[in-house]
């Protein structure tokens, strides 16, 4: 029989042919040559239909002519039957017209007749590009989640130094370190005429241990001090207002003025409250100490944190709220406030007055085997049924945990990534205040050194109090100096 004209011949033995959606249009059939490849294509274009479904929360929409590309649109398969036609690209026509048996063909759910007009074709082939153009938003979503989490703040870390606007720092390492050595031999500077304030970091309300080695020090020695109660878990700005009370407390208390040293967050917050109600501190307080604080942010902080990172896909933010809020009974805003979106915005607003003296302290952590074995002694554990019948007290257990382990493997995290020294958690960079005398020792010591001693028991080792006491008698000094230099001025 012969051929119709513009109706070829089509084999008994073709089969069900897959199309894919992109762009610019359908690509042709490219397998039917070969079954084994054409089921495979079939299955592959139905895994990622699959795939497309999983992620089509998280699928970026971009604007287009037609109607909006919503979340739940996909990849879309286009199968023609055994009796279906293909498309016309395909099998060229001179009349384009079918035969009066063939079945119509079926595209993507909507069956085209031959008796339709073309705008009722063109609008399912628009409704499948649409789709297509859907999983494509996907796919470059996803691509830039990935650049996103890759890059991390690698743009961020040192950003304090880089700005135009803020003052340069000065080396105070030299002076320091023969301060300390002084402290070692039995020599002492500290005046009594100081109340000293000890501001705790984050999550401190759970380390009972927290700053104690270093007010039982300072008490031997007669020196007023104290450790501030504050919710550590709470935002900056709150515990501003809170260090802003205490200040106010202890100077109409003892008539003395107050000297501050804040560690990690705590650094943080006291810098805030100075920064915040100076007007009403600057006659109340002499100067302030920041150690290990993450004062320009932190990229702990800012990599859990931030948004459009390929964690969103599991939800890091919800688990690190439901550690924060519902376990440790904390605010998410104090996490919130150490991310560098946060420190910049406040920075730029609120920065710390020129005439107020500043130390800022930074170590690196070391990542030794030795390091690694090293336990930090953060609580103690009463045992009253194991006590002797004539013993005054209970025996205490202490509480270890492997902090230096934890720290050393942050540090070489951060120091792979990133390319910067850290103490595990406060790259060297950011903790650095600009404007102030900064100490940078050449001792390997972690985040979690400073508060909290190890249980080696080397008197070689630098011991935290005595650290504590040496940054705050170079406070000291730096205020005279800067009390000097401002009544030089003032001539």
């Amino acid at each position: 029989m012969e051929e119709e004209p513009g109706n070829p011949r089509r084999s008994s033995e073709e089969s069900t042919t897959p199309f894919l959606s992109l762009n610019d249009g359908l690509i042709p059939q490219l397998f039917t040559s070969v079954p084994s490849l054409n089921e495979a294509a079939s299955y592959i274009a139905q895994s990622t239909s699959l795939f497309t479904r999983c992620f089509s929360d998280y699928s970026v929409e971009y604007p287009s002519s037609g109607d909006s590309v919503t979340h739940e649109q996909e990849l879309t398969t286009f199968s023609s039957t055994q009796n279906g036609a293909s498309l016309d690209s395909d099998h060229p026509s001179s009349s384009g017209s079918h035969s009066a048996t063939d079945t119509p063909p079926i595209y993507a759910g909507v069956t085209i007749n031959s008796s339709e007009g073309p705008s009722q074709n063109t609008s399912a082939i628009v409704q499948s590009n649409n789709s297509g153009q859907s999983g494509l938003s996907m796919f470059q979503g996803l691509i830039e989640r990935a650049r996103r989490t890759v890059r991390g703040s690698a743009d961020d870390i040192g950003w304090l130094q880089r700005a135009s606007d803020m003052p340069s720092v000065e080396d105070g390492t030299g002076r320091f370190m023969e301060i300390l050595d002084n402290i070692r031999h039995g020599l002492h500077k500290l005046p009594n005429s100081i109340v000293f304030l000890l501001v705790p970091g984050l999550f401190s309300n759970h380390g009972p241990l927290y700053f104690v080695s270093t007010k039982t020090s300072f008490s031997k020695m007669g020196l007023a001090c104290h450790i501030a109660k504050i919710h550590s878990e709470a935002s900056v700005e709150k515990n501003a207002r809170e260090i802003k009370e205490y200040i106010e407390e202890i100077y109409w208390g003892s008539q003395k003025r107050v000297m501050l040293l804040g560690h990690s967050k705590g650094g943080v917050d006291a810098a805030a409250a100075l920064s915040l109600y100076w007007s009403d501190l600057k006659d109340k307080v002499v100067g302030l100490a920041l150690a290990q604080s993450p004062y320009g942010g932190s990229p702990i902080a800012s990599d859990i944190l931030r948004e459009g990172q390929l964690g969103d896909y599991v939800n890091i933010r919800r688990l690190m709220e439901i550690i924060i809020c519902k376990v440790i009974k904390g605010d998410m805003q104090a996490l919130e406030d150490l991310t560098y979106e946060r420190r910049k915005e406040f920075l730029t607003k609120h920065q710390l007055p020129s005439e107020l003296p500043v130390v800022s302290f930074h170590t690196e952590a070391g990542i030794t085997p030795a390091v690694l074995a090293t336990l930090s002694h953060v609580a103690h554990a009463e045992l009253p049924l194991m006590a002797p019948l004539s013993a005054g007290e209970s025996p205490k257990l202490p509480v270890v945990i492997p902090l230096g382990a934890a720290m050393a493997a942050c540090a070489q995290l951060l120091q792979i990534r990133y390319g910067e020294k850290s103490d595990g958690l406060v790259t060297c960079r950011d903790a650095e205040v600009p404007g102030s005398t900064v100490v940078r020792p050449k001792c390997k010591l972690d985040h979690a050194w400073m508060v909290y001693s190890s249980l080696n028991g080397d008197p070689s080792d630098w011991d935290a109090s005595q650290v504590c006491e040496a940054l705050l008698t170079l406070l000291v000094e730096v205020g005279q100096r800067k009390r000097h230099e401002f009544a030089m001025k003032d001539e």
